[in-house]
């Protein structure tokens, strides 16, 4: 199964979103409009479009204040994206260049703030306040969750709930905002709203959660992503966190050893592999991913069958294998 099947019940919408969202980064300046057509050729899965396509579609039918939610979100989320790049110091972002490699920190800054205005303005001209207002608050938690996150790393003293506040913030909020607008731009029902923002969050905490066991279990010629790569990025997530739980406090001072030098980082992530491993902690993060799962499929229940109900349990089973 590939995102294809997933979003077989709104492949034109998606086709339609794709043409707007374009023509909504039109710009006179030649050089914001190079960096947004690089952008553009390097799109990933735009799994956020496809939620509110099928959050719509659950509730009713595509309309255009859909198309709407759905650029405002991608805007918000490729503008969150660069500035990661920033922040991280990234120099590749899905196999490519980033826009910081090719264009340096300052014109990336203003990119990322270029596409967040553009967010703002669409939605202020289209009067969607409502929708202005669920990705604000979006933006702020994903702030807060990073902070959280930078905060914790520097001290190592991240618990499993810190952990699961950094990633609803993060990464959760903005697939639960997807979901959510996508019902209210079809839809007053306060009910379907809250459900499909519960869809959401509960998708992307068990989405957060593979991928950091991907880090521990992954391929890297499948992921692109380097073995241990979050170790030596002193990224703490949930397997490393039970396995500290689970350790005697010399075992506890071996690891953390580890993880705050650098240099041991970079030459002992496969220790700490190990160690994870042995402690139980791959077996207890991937329980806890297939825990949220199962919750967001519980959240869709009490719709109707249709074909946008079976793309969204399609989804959350394309999330718990996906190994990339």
């Amino acid at each position: 199964m590939n995102l294809q099947d997933v979003a077989f019940p709104v492949a034109e919408e998606l086709k339609i979103f794709r043409q707007k969202y374009k023509t909504a980064l039109n710009t006179d300046n030649s050089l914001v409009d190079k960096v947004v057509r690089y952008i553009l050729n390097k799109q990933g899965k735009q799994i956020r479009p496809l939620l509110v396509m099928l959050g719509a579609k659950v509730c009713g039918e595509v309309q255009e204040k859909s198309y709407r939610a759905a650029i405002m979100v991608e805007l918000l989320h490729s503008a969150t994206l660069i500035h990661d790049d920033v922040v991280d110091g990234a120099e590749m972002r899905r196999g490519l260049p980033s826009i910081n490699a090719l264009w340096k920190n300052k014109i990336s800054v203003l990119i990322g703030d270029y596409m967040l205005s553009k967010g703002l303005l669409f939605s202020l001209d289209n009067k969607d306040y409502l929708f202005l207002h669920m990705v604000s608050d979006a933006v702020r938690r994903m702030s807060e969750g990073e902070i959280l996150q930078i905060q914790k790393t520097r001290s190592l003293d991240i618990t499993e709930e810190d952990y699961l506040k950094v990633i609803s913030d993060k990464t959760a909020s903005l697939l639960a905002t997807a979901s959510a607008t996508g019902a209210a731009s079809v839809t007053d029902d306060e009910k379907k709203i809250q459900a499909m923002k519960s869809y959401g969050e509960y998708l992307g905490l068990a989405f957060q959660i593979r991928d950091d066991l991907l880090d521990y279990t992954g391929d890297s010629r499948k992921t692109g992503k380097q073995l241990g790569i979050d170790i030596k990025e002193k990224k703490i997530t949930l397997p490393l966190i039970y396995a500290l739980g689970k350790s005697d406090r010399l075992g506890q001072r071996n690891i953390k050893a580890i993880l705050k030098s650098s240099k041991k980082r970079a030459m002992r992530s496969r220790e700490v592999i190990d160690f994870v491993r042995e402690k139980g902690g791959l077996d207890y993060a991937a329980e806890a991913a297939e825990g949220f799962a199962s919750k967001a499929m519980e959240a869709i229940e009490h719709f109707e069958d249709s074909d946008a109900k079976r793309s969204l349990g399609l989804l959350v089973d394309f999330v718990m294998k996906r190994q990339n």
